[in-house]
């Protein structure tokens, strides 16, 4: 038997096969070919195989979202068979007697570069839609799996580490379970992981070795243990833990439909955490009562330029309008710190974490904040929609924010386009100046958000994405447990309600110290919203003490 150990991250058993994630090289490089005509052959085979994605992605987005949302794909599939673009590409291999990846290469970057030089807005967007198209095209030419994983059946997906980026693209189907070499509790593979409701384990080091690819695994969500060949001991109590596992799933099932409030009538609010609008399915699966987190950058990250206002409302409105009137808190751009974006072409800091991102970024970068803002709006007339700001320090950064809304609506006034005109404003409580300032920041905004993981990072001074700082990254550190205080009694004396959307929500643990503080709503992963449930409705409130404040 051999057993790795990691830390888990995202609870349960499972079994299956363990599949290395295996990052494609991408790299283009210029050959000289003798048979141009094979090229073209080439090329074209990729380009019929495009279409065929293009074709299936359309129709299941027409399914999921109507057919608004199908037009991108439409699109993307109008580029591929563009008599000129295909001329163009055609053109390059013949004059340079070149390889058909360069030739759409070279093809891609002429014509993203003539749509961005137009004057017409919607057309300069189209500069994004060749780029990708060409991306696809390359990809088919050059063999690359889509979505991650070339396996007929469901793996334990394995890596060194999963950027967000590459989260986003994997075929989440096929996957059992997630461990990595590397990561924490906090990487963005536990959080897809929490929200998937799948096991995971982070920081399992060199002992996760290539040399196990294929071989049957099961993993171990709870303890951090990844074991091959396991004996005939291991094997039963994995299985019965497995049981156990199935068997309190349906008993959580009773938990649906039931009222959020303790045994003498605390009412709280469960909320979910998403990243994108595919995760919906899961928080109403899990009967979440609205989502308080949808991390808007995932579509930034996803996509291989700026995401146009369209691309943007469509995600933003399929959302809203999926949430039947629910509250949907949508927070705006968090990139930079571990969330790095390509086209952004932002400076390399020697300590992003404390550098320019999340409202920093926007508020340097005006048009990219207004494009976002005017999608957040326009998507305002189909659902309760609240707009979420990060990273918040100061006073003057709120009130740039809400100068910044006030023009967007005036826009939409002017151009007639319909929105909410009291569309909730609130920030994200994740740095200790945040929490020695609530009482003004709270007089600016609709609502606070706890943002627990940097809250504790900021706090404790402990990078959050290191594996090996252990008992020093504490988010039951008084200190973090006492700036909850200090927010909420700052939120509440100013008449808002408050909210934590970090990791800790999840915490059935600190549940208790949550109403003793008097938290009103809890965004977690959608699987912890029927546990958390359960919790609530045999406690009492007023029994809940602030003992865990004290050092």
């Amino acid at each position: 038997m051999i057993m790795i150990q990691g830390k888990g991250v995202s609870k349960g058993v499972e079994k299956g096969p363990l599949y290395f994630f295996q990052r494609p090289d991408t790299t283009i490089v210029k050959t000289t070919v003798t048979d141009v005509e094979a090229e073209k052959a080439r090329l074209a085979a990729a380009q019929a195989a495009s279409m065929e994605q293009l074709e299936v992605l359309a129709e299941k987005c027409r399914e999921e979202a109507g057919d608004e949302a199908a037009v991108l794909f439409e699109t993307h599939a109008m580029f591929v068979e563009d008599e000129d673009f295909v001329e163009c590409m055609t053109s390059v291999m013949e004059e340079e007697s070149c390889n058909a990846e360069y030739a759409v290469e070279q093809a891609g970057e002429q014509f993203a570069a003539m749509f961005a030089a137009m004057d017409d807005a919607y057309m300069q967007a189209r500069a994004a839609d060749i780029k990708d198209v060409a991306r696809r095209i390359l990809d088919n030419l050059m063999g690359v799996v889509a979505g991650g994983i070339d396996s007929d059946v469901p793996v334990i997906l394995a890596a060194d580490d999963l950027a967000p980026s590459e989260t986003l693209q994997l075929d989440k189907s096929k996957i059992l379970a997630f461990v990595t070499q590397g990561g924490s509790g906090n990487s963005h593979t536990a959080i897809l992981a929490r929200t998937m409701g799948i096991p995971a384990v982070c920081g399992a080091g060199d002992a996760l070795k290539q040399d196990y690819n294929g071989r049957t695994a099961y993993i171990d969500g709870e303890t951090g243990e990844l074991f091959l060949d396991p004996d005939e001991i291991t094997l039963t109590g994995l299985k019965e833990k497995r049981e156990k596992q199935i068997e309190m799933k349906k008993l959580l099932e009773t938990m649906k439909g039931q009222e959020d409030v303790t045994l003498d009538g605390k009412k709280m609010m469960l909320y979910c955490n998403i990243g994108s609008p595919e995760d919906v399915a899961a928080v109403q699966n899990n009967d979440g009562q609205g989502i308080g987190l949808f991390r808007s950058e995932f579509l930034y990250l996803a996509a291989s330029d700026y995401p146009t206002e369209d691309e943007q409302f469509e995600a933003y409105k399929q959302v809203a309008a999926a949430m039947n009137g629910k509250r949907v808190v949508i927070r705006t751009l968090d990139i930079g710190a571990d969330k790095q974006v390509d086209y952004f072409d932002m400076k390399k800091e020697e300590n992003p974490a404390m550098g320019v991102r999340a409202i920093r970024i926007c508020l340097n970068r005006p048009e990219v904040f207004r494009t976002q803002l005017r999608a957040l709006y326009r998507a305002s007339a189909y659902g309760k929609v609240a707009i979420m700001f990060p990273m918040i320090t100061s006073v003057w950064e709120v009130k740039e924010c809400k100068r910044a809304c006030a023009k967007v609506m005036a826009e939409l006034d002017d151009e007639g386009i319909p929105y909410n005109k009291d569309t909730e404003l609130g920030i994200m409580i994740e740095t200790p100046a945040s929490v020695f300032v609530a009482d003004a920041l709270a007089k600016e905004v609709d609502f606070f958000s706890v943002g627990t993981n940097d809250l504790t990072q900021y706090t404790l001074a402990c990078d959050r994405q290191a594996n090996d700082l252990g008992k020093f990254f504490d988010p039951h550190h008084p200190a973090v447990l006492r700036a909850l205080k200090m927010a909420t009694d700052a939120a509440h004396k100013a008449g808002i309600w408050i909210g934590i959307c970090g990791e800790l929500g999840a915490d059935i643990s600190l549940l208790p110290t949550f109403l003793a503080i008097g938290i009103d709503e809890l965004s977690v992963s959608p699987t912890s919203v029927l546990p958390l449930r359960a919790e609530i409705r045999k406690s009492i409130a007023k029994t809940c003490t602030l003992e865990k404040l004290e050092c």
